[in-house]
């Protein structure tokens, strides 16, 4: 019987749809419900433990209390041991109390469900002292600690209790969360913690556009321009590679969320998923996104606001991605993380067309 920490922080990634970029703090949480903000977390948890349900004869898993993790467990029926107390709302005292009572009881691995804050939380209560893994749930997710999606973590845990696998030192990063929601991108290395190393079904850190891309920035921008439809609504994801359509146009474009452009012009900045439904209503739509540096992810990962509703709406057909040169000579394919397993199961069967230069365009597939 291989006993594993489960812990699941109910409010990560509730802020990502309704275009938050994270909910740290109360009153973030409470902003985001008040936008109609939906648990995140819970649902990529019942992903995983479904995923490893053929295992659950040989697990014994130690969760966190209520929403934490015992209601989920309960339902798949896995044999656990619940830490803690109910609560109305969980802390990050509540994960790092969890975590620690989780290492004394000799667990081989600790799994959690959240985000970049929630991988900080494990880092302060563990150290290196045992093996980790996240089941990515929160907004940003910069950290090298998750699994590209829940069923890959599933598949990593599946490998770990059956033939075991090596172990590595990966990076905790998280950002500023006041700063990211005024556009301004302040991420620090925190410390590492132990994985169990499979490449092909982790995330790798996030790596920044380098300078030198400057001229292959402008000559993918100017393209897209001029592929630019009128009276077509462009949906454009956040990153620098993408502000500099808008900066080409001389339109003010936010950093780090969603805006969209019409006819040339930004129409609407840094919007939610409510607002990208109502604004593509009965319109010809286009959604044009980068990936994430280093980690080669279009959806879910800083961007959820084009939730599976908005991109079922506007077709795969019309999803355009774009990329320096050498930001893809870091990236071995792209990846997909929406939050409905059968979306990117479309992704893997579409693949999707990207930009690298002035008419250069290449078909990648999508893992």
């Amino acid at each position: 019987m291989h006993r594993i920490g489960l812990i699941v922080n109910p409010i990560a990634g509730m802020g990502g749809s309704v275009g938050l970029k994270g909910t740290d703090g109360i009153e973030i949480l409470k902003k985001a419900i008040e936008l109609g903000a939906k648990p995140i977390s819970p649902r990529r948890a019942e992903i995983f433990l479904s995923h490893l349900n053929s295992f659950k004869d040989e697990i014994e898993l130690i969760v966190g209390f209520g929403s934490m993790g015992e209601s989920l467990v309960r339902k798949f029926g896995f044999k656990h041991i619940v830490i803690g107390e109910r609560k109305e709302y969980t802390s990050a005292e509540d994960t790092i109390c969890i975590a620690r009572t989780i290492k004394k009881m000799d667990a081989e691995l600790l799994v959690f469900c959240g985000g970049d804050g929630t991988a900080r939380d494990i880092l302060n209560a563990i150290g290196l002292e045992i093996p980790v893994l996240g089941v990515p749930s929160g907004v940003k997710m910069h950290s090298a600690v998750f699994a590209s999606n829940p069923i890959s973590a599933a598949n990593i845990v599946a490998k770990f209790i059956s033939n075991g696998l090596p172990l590595r030192e990966a990076e905790v990063m998280d950002v500023d969360e006041e700063a990211f929601r005024d556009g301004r991108l302040s991420a620090k290395l925190y410390g590492y913690l132990l994985v169990p190393h499979e490449p092909l079904l982790i995330q790798c850190t996030k790596l920044p556009t380098m300078e030198n891309d400057l001229r292959n920035l402008a000559a993918i921008a100017v393209y897209i321009i001029e592929k630019m439809d009128s009276d077509t609504i462009y949906i454009i994801g956040p990153g620098t590679t993408t502000k500099a359509i808008a900066d080409i146009l001389d339109e003010d474009k936010t950093l780090l969320g969603v805006d969209v452009f019409l006819n040339k012009k930004n129409i609407l900045k840094d919007v939610n998923e409510g607002q990208l439904l109502n604004t593509i209503n009965g319109r010809k739509a286009h959604i044009i996104v980068t990936p994430i540096g280093g980690q080669g992810f279009i959806f879910g990962r800083g961007n959820q606001q084009i939730s599976p509703k908005v991109i079922r709406k506007i077709g795969l057909d019309n999803i355009t991605v774009i990329a320096t040169k050498s930001k893809m000579n870091n990236i071995k394919f792209l990846r997909v993380d929406t939050g409905d397993p059968s979306l990117d199961e479309e992704f893997h069967k579409h693949g999707v067309r990207v930009v690298l230069d002035y008419s250069m365009e290449k078909f990648m597939e999508v893992k």
